[in-house]
């Protein structure tokens, strides 16, 4: 945001007291410029990549080989561990057997089924004995059926002892070493974290919620990191979660900023100190603040100068020696510093922003004098006080 341009008036007011002195006033002036004015909202966040993904496992067993390390790259499919397969390999290959023990029962069933029909169809065998034989022969299929899901499972829990990448990425962290134990019970173990792209960051920022009403996805954001303070990067805000975190009675909300990383400098769990504009305008007429504040004192006018106020809420002063004249204007958008001017001002007005009482004349000459060596000899004709 550009500065505001100040000039100070070289004339210099003086005012009458009741002890006669004369006490300089000085008028500060600001010049209406364009400049750009915005509203803002700070927060503090955390960086992270927009896709990272816990790999985990779903069998249990020990970890056999690990072929990634921290900061890795790796690709979509490609082998990043290995559990050992022993106990694996040894359920499948028990699966496999109990599905041909199975698959002999079924043809033993389907026989014997096939013989008693042929004899109920003489009227050789009762009706129950043909039931029995069917029933046995449906078991003996239905179990097929299961034996081939646990082989299926058998084989899926071998493949599962291979984790693979699910993503294109780097190897944020690795969890576990070789020879550990991993367990796969309620929860799946998490082995490694892996960020998709690195060049593509965002920033998870809480918002107060005396702030978050003026915050909108689409607005521009600028933060600093502490690991680069001499730069300033840039953001937008993609998204307003609604669900609201409360600690130590402080509520707050998640606002997630998109944070491009084209140059890698951003790290994931980077604190960043947000600033997200909430209202802008680019190139706007504009004052101080306060030259909305300043209101002439009448107690600080000379007899000759005189003022010349208007019916307005909202006003600035002039000065040009003698007269005080008010000027009605409309606003707009309040940066805090400066302040938008919509209308009744034009580009190089003066206004009166501040106002300086100084010393009296009397009273510097008086400081002057004692501040003086009294050995020293005093200007020509001038007699030294005796005591």
């Amino acid at each position: 945001m550009k500065t505001t341009t100040l000039l100070s008036l070289s004339a210099l007011l003086t005012l009458a007291t009741s002890c006669g002195h004369e006490t300089a006033v000085s008028y500060t002036m600001a010049t209406v410029t364009r400049q750009d004015v915005s509203t803002s909202v700070t927060a503090t966040g955390a960086i992270e990549p927009v896709t990272k993904v816990e790999v985990g496992t779903q069998v249990s067993g020990i970890i056999d080989k690990i072929y990634v390390d921290f900061n890795s790259q790796v690709r979509k499919g490609q082998v990043i561990a290995e559990l050992d397969k022993t106990n694996l390999l040894s359920e499948h290959t028990s699966a496999q057997s109990n599905l041909a023990n199975a698959q002999s029962e079924l043809d033993y069933q389907k026989a014997n089924f096939d013989r008693y029909a042929k004899l109920f169809e003489k009227g050789l065998v009762s009706v129950d004995d043909y039931e029995t034989a069917r029933l046995a022969f449906e078991k003996a299929r239905q179990n097929i059926v299961v034996q081939q899901q646990n082989v299926t499972k058998a084989q899926t829990n071998v493949g599962y002892a291979t984790i693979t990448s699910p993503i294109d990425g780097v190897v944020l962290s690795r969890e576990v070493e070789e020879g550990q134990t991993v367990a796969s019970a309620m929860t799946t173990p998490t082995l490694f974290y892996i960020a998709q792209d690195l060049t593509d960051m965002r920033v998870i920022a809480d918002v107060d919620e005396a702030d978050i009403g003026g915050v909108k996805e689409g607005q521009r954001v600028s933060f600093t990191v502490d690991a680069f303070p001499d730069d300033t990067f840039a953001g937008t805000v993609t998204q307003v979660r609604l669900e609201a975190t409360t600690e130590s009675n402080v509520v707050t909300y998640e606002v997630v900023i998109a944070a491009p990383n084209k140059d890698l400098k951003l790290l994931p769990g980077l604190t960043a100190n947000v600033t997200i504009y909430t209202a802008e305008r680019n190139n706007v007429l504009t004052l101080p603040s306060k030259t909305l504040r300043f209101t002439p004192n009448q107690a600080l006018l000379k007899p000759e100068q005189r003022v010349e106020d208007v019916m307005s809420p909202k006003k600035v002063w002039t000065f040009d020696g003698t007269t005080f004249r008010a000027k009605a204007v409309e606003t707009g958008l309040n940066g805090g510093i400066n302040i938008e001017i919509i209308s009744g001002l034009t580009e190089g007005e003066k206004v009166i922003e501040s106002f300086e009482i100084g010393k009296s004349t009397e009273e510097v000459a008086d400081n002057e004098t004692s501040n003086s060596n009294p050995f020293m000899p005093g200007p020509p004709g001038q007699k030294k006080n005796k005591k």
